[in-house]
């Protein structure tokens, strides 16, 4: 599969086509990428502190924070034309 896309000459866009990705599709992705790493932070967080209210504290303060951050950088991305 891989080494189909890279062996596969590139398709070329129409002047009326986009390769943005819409502001819907960059928040459920920022949402679904942050559930997991959400996740694997409690996970992190209860084996470090073997407290489970410990865990869940910082995952819940890692989830506003990160899910900002993410947004933002991959809207930014999304502006670079490069690797499109």
């Amino acid at each position: 599969m891989i080494l189909d896309a890279l062996l596969s000459p590139k398709k070329r866009h129409s002047e009326t086509e986009t390769l943005d990705e819409k502001l819907s599709r960059s928040l459920l992705k920022t949402i679904s990428w942050r559930i997991i790493g959400t996740l694997d932070t409690i996970i992190i967080s209860y084996l470090i502190t073997g407290t489970l209210a410990m865990a869940l504290s910082i995952g819940g303060v890692e989830l506003g924070t990160k899910m900002l951050l993410y947004f933002f950088h991959e809207r930014a991305w999304n502006k670079i034309k490069w690797g499109k």
